[in-house]
């Protein structure tokens, strides 16, 4: 009936003075190749009423797991990792925000020492020791300790950002342990995030749910079920595909897509726009 299609956020810049986020994918050429009606632009409607415009899939979490009985939460780890906190009492706020980097510096890390684009299992991660010292600087990022609604990108999380991170405190680490302390830095920082919810489960989706090491550390850190969305009947590969999918239809059918308790919008809106066939 209709394709959803997210585009590549290339640039997203919620807190400037002019706020905008950049998505690129034309539509009019989805349209023109496919015969099929095509809605897209998701972000810049909820920006324009003052939120961050991401992110955008707790709305779809919500709606998946409407009928939960207990606090759960939704992670999903792609370049940058983002949460949801879907309360059992539907009266109380759901909240979505970034954590930060999710496998956005674990492939740039990995690409440029060993030349493959991720580091499959967390295998290579494996070889190497995390050091404390440079973790604790990486977390002392002030992004960490800002509260929601909030969001990021690799704009800002990129391997300059570590290599600053690393003078700063005057470390020089191996590649392989320079891994080990990325892949702690994703585990941490989403585990410290979860330390203001109280949830029993935690559901986990994007190409983070394949990284096995990464999984095993954050089974580790948080005192929860962490489970890959595969135990709800979505594949963790197809979750955000999933997602922008039911935008699509919240978008034809005039119904809103946002929620302002998580990207801080004023007021709940029909986002996107339709590309008619």
């Amino acid at each position: 009936q209709a394709i959803g299609s997210h585009g590549q956020t290339i640039r997203h810049v919620p807190d400037s003075d002019i706020p905008f986020t950049l998505q690129i994918g034309d539509p009019n050429i989805i349209v023109a190749q496919t015969g099929i009606t095509t809605v897209a632009d998701f972000r810049r409607r909820d920006m324009a009423l003052g939120g961050q415009a991401a992110p955008l899939a707790p709305a779809f979490h919500h709606y998946l797991l409407q009928n939960r009985r207990d606090n759960v939460g939704m992670l999903n780890i792609g370049g940058i990792a983002n949460l949801t906190f879907l309360p059992a009492d539907k009266t109380a706020a759901i909240i979505g925000f970034d954590t930060g980097p999710g496998n956005t510096l674990l492939n740039a890390w990995c690409l440029q020492h060993t030349g493959q684009l991720y580091d499959k299992n967390g295998e290579w991660a494996l070889s190497g020791s995390c050091n404390p010292i440079l973790l604790k600087q990486l977390l002392a990022d002030p992004y960490f300790q800002k509260p929601p609604p909030k969001s990021t990108g690799r704009e800002y999380f990129h391997l300059d950002w570590f290599l600053e991170k690393c003078a700063a405190c005057k470390i020089t680490p191996a590649a392989n342990d320079a891994q080990a302390t990325l892949l702690e830095l994703t585990a941490q920082s989403i585990a410290d995030a979860l330390t203001r919810f109280q949830i029993t489960h935690l559901w986990v989706c994007g190409g983070g749910a394949q990284n096995r090491t990464l999984m095993k550390r954050l089974n580790t850190l948080c005192h929860c079920t962490v489970q890959s969305t595969e135990a709800i009947g979505i594949h963790s590969d197809w979750m955000e595909a999933a997602a922008f999918a039911w935008l699509a239809r919240q978008t034809l059918l005039g119904e809103p897509g946002n929620i302002p308790s998580v990207t801080g919008a004023n007021a709940s809106t029909v986002l996107g726009a339709i590309y008619p066939k």
